[in-house]
């Protein structure tokens, strides 16, 4: 019985018919996808230090250059675009004209290992992750924070505080439209993990998810949460069951969101590359 529900979960993800997608090859490295209001897509190519819009039109186009090497990406209540600046470590909001604005400079005056990605609570506070990556354009070869942690930092706060420490190496993240539920994916780990948001940001009640970790993460309007990594996307649904894999021809998938004019359409960044899964589900953001 059980085999048989997650048989037609699977079966309902994806549009009948529908096959991947591959739009476009051109970049480096993308990562960092999120979708606007009307379904726009922005997604990131970091090497190159650009942003990219996928428009609901299909239309590619860069939406700015000169990123501060962005990395993950989440659009805020007010429709800009909320992202992990990680050349000088900071996070960054950028209205839809390209104006930056930088929300957050440094963790009680030491620079942050390197936001990663980020997701803004119904609050409008923001949790973002913080591993430490080397790059090959920092002055520094060691962090100035020992331990890799997930920060919140209060809606209009100019000091986050430390939501998450005993992670390895935290990446995706995402949080539940109701504001209830975080999941953090510990990626040096292999785990993902879930957690209760209390009422004055901080996490408890953390519980393993799935026995994966990710890059990037996305959850739909059903509850299930997409992984990515090495085998392209896998979906589990919010029992932690795992209903679907999508097999993406990359070396590896960064990230993804649900985007166009109907919220249904599975946008993957993966290496060098861009795909597309028309789906039965919908996206959340």
């Amino acid at each position: 019985m059980v085999k048989s529900v997650q048989r037609k979960q699977e079966d309902s993800l994806v549009a009948r018919g529908a096959t991947l997608q591959k739009i476009s090859s051109q970049f480096s490295f993308t990562e960092g996808a999120a979708v606007d209001k009307k379904g726009n897509i922005f997604f990131t190519d970091q090497p190159n230090d650009k942003i990219w819009k996928y428009d609901v039109d299909g239309k590619l186009s860069v939406f700015l250059d000169k990123t501060g090497r962005s990395n993950g990406t989440y659009f805020d209540h007010k429709g800009n675009l909320l992202t992990c600046a990680d050349e000088k470590n900071e996070i960054w909001s950028i209205d839809p004209k390209g104006k930056v604005k930088i929300l957050l400079k440094d963790y009680h005056g030491h620079r942050l290992n390197g936001p990663n990605d980020l997701w803004e609570d119904p609050k409008g506070g923001i949790y973002f992750t913080d591993p430490y990556y080397q790059r090959p354009y920092w002055d520094r070869k060691e962090p100035d924070i020992k331990g890799e942690k997930v920060y919140y930092l209060p809606k209009g706060g100019k000091e986050p505080f430390v939501v998450a420490d005993d992670l390895l190496q935290p990446n995706g993240i995402v949080g539940t439209p109701d504001g209830k539920f975080l999941y953090v994916a510990d990626i040096k780990g292999d785990k993902t993990y879930k957690y209760k948001i209390n009422s004055d940001g901080k996490l408890s009640g953390k519980e393993l998810f799935v026995e994966q970790g990710s890059d990037g993460m996305t959850l739909d309007n059903k509850g299930n949460v997409y992984l990515t990594g090495t085998v392209g996307v896998t979906v589990y649904n919010k029992r932690g069951q795992k209903i679907k894999i999508i097999e993406v021809p990359s070396k590896w998938t960064a990230n993804l969101c649900f985007g166009g004019k109907k919220k249904n359409i599975l946008f993957i960044t993966a290496s060098e590359s861009i795909y597309t899964l028309l789906m039965n589900v919908k996206g959340v953001e």
